[in-house]
C-alpha cells in the first residue's frame, strides 16, 4: 500500500512527475505496479520558411500526433509468465510545409521537415500485439499488428526532420514497409544467442489497402499482396571501462509483393517512350547498416555525454525510386550540469534518386518537346537531396521536452533548380 503514499503522489504539473496530469492521487502508480500502464502521448511540430525553397515566402506549417496506449505485464495481471500486450490508437493531423513549399511539387520533398506528418491525417489503431518469452527471455515471439520500424532498423525520433526519424527503410521504401503509425497483420520472432546479441526475423503483411486513411481500424486482409521479411542481426555492446551503451544493427528486407520496375515496359523498353504498363517484377529487396555509439561519460554518468550515429540502406535499382541513402550525425546528452536532462543533436544526410528514374524523366522531356524548367509538362530532373538539422532540447520536466530546430535543405527532391531551403522548427513532445 505504500505505493499509495504521498511520495508517488505527484500533482499535474509537478516537475518531478512522469506525467503531465499527476499520478492521479498514486492510483497510476498502483495501477503500474499491478501490471497495467496507461499513457497518452502527444507530439507536435511547428515549421517555418525562413528562405529559400520552392514557395519562399515565410509561411508556418503545424501538425501533431496523439497516441493512446494501454501496456498490461500479462504476468502481474494474469498470471501468464512472461507475456506482454500492448493497444496504441494514433490520431494524426495538420499540414506538412512540405508539400509546395519546400519542393517542386512536380517532385516533392524526397525527407519531410515534419516527420510527424503523414500516411493520411486520421485515426489508426497502430499496434495491437501479444509479445510471449521462452527460455528465460533467450526466445521472444511477438503476434499481431504492428509495423517493421518497431523492431527492424528502430532509430530514435528527438530530430524533426524525417531523414533523422525512425526506421529509414521505411521513408525510403515505403510502397513496401509502412512505418508508424500504420499497422499490418505481423510475427516477429527474436533469439538472444549472447548477452548482448540477438538475431530475429518478421513477416509482415503487404496490403496497400491499410494506407488508406478510411481503413486505419481494418482487420481484413483483403487486397493482400504478398509478404515482406525482414533479417537483422543486432549487438548491444557496453565498451570501456564506463559500459558506454551501443547499438549495431546489420539488416535485409525480401518482398513478395509484385512491383513496378521504373525505366522499362512489358517489353524492356523504355515505358516514357512507349507508354505501355511497366514491367512487373516478382519482388522487391533491400539492406541496411546502423550504428549508434556512445563515445563518452560526463563525471561518470554513461546517461550524459556524445553519442555518435550513422546509417546507410540499398535499394532494389530495378523497382525503387531512391537507390541508397545515408545519415551520420552526433547528440550530446546533458551539455551543461545545470541542465543534465537537455541533449544537442547535429545531423546531415543523403537521400539519391536513382538513376534509371532520372534517366525516364528525361526521356518523358524529349517525348513531350520540353525543355523549359518553368514548362508546366516539364518533369523536374531528380538526384540528390541532402537535409541537415540542428537542434537543442530542453527537457522542461520527466512530461514535457521542447526541441527549437533549424534545418537546411539542399536541392529539395533532388532537384537542382530549386533553391535550398531554412526552416526553423520547434518540436513538442509530452506524456499526459
Amino acid at each position: 500500500m505504500a505505493l499509495c503514499g504521498p511520495a508517488y503522489a505527484a500533482d499535474a504539473f509537478a516537475s518531478d512527475s512522469k506525467w503531465m496530469l499527476g499520478d492521479w492521487g498514486g492510483k497510476r502508480t498502483e495501477l503500474q505496479a499491478r501490471g497495467i500502464d496507461f499513457n497518452l502521448d502527444y507530439v507536435g511540430e511547428v515549421a517555418t520558411n525562413l528562405d529559400g525553397g520552392y514557395n519562399d515566402d515565410q509561411v508556418g506549417r503545424y501538425s501533431d500526433q496523439f497516441a493512446l496506449g494501454m501496456h498490461l505485464d500479462l504476468e502481474k495481471v494474469f498470471g501468464w509468465k512472461a507475456a506482454q500486450l500492448q493497444v496504441t490508437v494514433t490520431e494524426r493531423s495538420g499540414e506538412n510545409l512540405s508539400n509546395a513549399r519546400i519542393a517542386d511539387p512536380r517532385a516533392g520533398q524526397l525527407s519531410s521537415v515534419q516527420e510527424i506528418w503523414g500516411r493520411g491525417q486520421t485515426w489508426r489503431l497502430t499496434q495491437l500485439w501479444y509479445q510471449q518469452a521462452y527460455f528465460d527471455g533467450a526466445l521472444d515471439v511477438k503476434l499481431g499488428r504492428f509495423g517493421p520500424g518497431e523492431d527492424f532498423n528502430s532509430f530514435p525520433c528527438d530530430f524533426q526532420n524525417l531523414a533523422f526519424c525512425g526506421s529509414q527503410v521505411g521513408n525510403w521504401a515505403g510502397s513496401i514497409w509502412y512505418n508508424w503509425p500504420v499497422s499490418q497483420w505481423a510475427a516477429r520472432v527474436r533469439y538472444s544467442f549472447a548477452p548482448d546479441w540477438f538475431v530475429q526475423v518478421g513477416a509482415y503483411e503487404q496490403n496497400p489497402s491499410v494506407l488508406d486513411r478510411r481503413r486505419g481500424f481494418t482487420f481484413s486482409t483483403e487486397g493482400r499482396a504478398g509478404t515482406l521479411v525482414p533479417i537483422e542481426l543486432v549487438w548491444h555492446p557496453r565498451l570501456g571501462t564506463a559500459a558506454l551503451p551501443g547499438e549495431y544493427r546489420l539488416g535485409y528486407y525480401y518482398s513478395t509483393a509484385r512491383a513496378d520496375d521504373v525505366f522499362k515496359d512489358v517489353d524492356g523498353l523504355p515505358q516514357a517512350v512507349t507508354g505501355n504498363p511497366f514491367q512487373s517484377h516478382d519482388r522487391k529487396y533491400g539492406a541496411w547498416v546502423e550504428v549508434q555509439q556512445q563515445l563518452t561519460a560526463r563525471g561518470g554518468d554513461a546517461t550524459r555525454g556524445l553519442r555518435v550515429f550513422a546509417t546507410y540502406t540499398a535499394h532494389d535499382k530495378a523497382t525503387n525510386v531512391v537507390d541508397n541513402y545515408q545519415q551520420v550525425g552526433l547528440v550530446y546528452a546533458g551539455p551543461f550540469d545545470a541542465r543534465p536532462q537537455d541533449d544537442l543533436g547535429i545531423g546531415v544526410a543523403r537521400i539519391h534518386v536513382n538513376a534509371e528514374v532520372r534517366r525516364r524523366q528525361m526521356l518523358l522531356n524529349a517525348v513531350n518537346g520540353v525543355e523549359d524548367y518553368l514548362d508546366p509538362l516539364y518533369q523536374p530532373l531528380q538526384d540528390t537531396e541532402y537535409n541537415a538539422e540542428v537542434y537543442y532540447g530542453v527537457h522542461v520536466a520527466p512530461w514535457l521536452t521542447i526541441r527549437p530546430n533549424l534545418q537546411y535543405v539542399r536541392h529539395p527532391g533532388g532537384v537542382t533548380e530549386v533553391d535550398g531551403a531554412f526552416v526553423a522548427g520547434i518540436k513538442v513532445q509530452t506524456s499526459f
